[in-house]
């Protein structure tokens, strides 16, 4: 089993931006990628940034394509989203999710661990 802690949530102004970690720990042998997804109460998941651990290809949703940038420390098992020119609509609960993407890394059922969740609240 994965154990996913994210922090670095919080609420800033229109055009800042932010970083968001995610810890993780458990069974991480069997992790082949990582990413962030994000959901609005009343609206589906939606998946902002993934990657394959230990290199290889990358994710990001046309949202946030520019503005987004996903990363991982494999030493330090954390995994990080960092996001710039934020907008309100990227208002969400920001989740870190881990799993094998047997697929694709688009593919949202590759992903079988989640974290809590952080907020993440952009005024205008």
């Amino acid at each position: 089993q994965v154990q996913l802690v994210e922090s670095g949530g919080g609420s800033v102004q229109a055009g800042e931006s932010l970083r968001l970690s995610c810890a993780a720990s458990g069974v991480l042998y069997i992790v082949y990628c990582m990413g962030w997804f994000r959901q609005v109460p009343g609206k589906e998941r939606e998946e902002v940034a993934a990657l394959y651990r230990g290199g290889g290809s990358t994710y990001y949703a046309d949202s946030v394509k520019g503005r987004a940038t996903i990363r991982e420390d494999s030493v330090k098992n954390m995994l990080y989203l960092h996001m710039s020119d934020l907008k309100p609509e990227d208002t969400a609960i920001y989740y870190c999710a881990a799993g094998r993407c047997p697929n694709r890394l688009a593919d949202h059922s590759g992903f079988g661990d989640w974290g809590q969740g952080t907020q993440v609240t952009v005024s205008s």
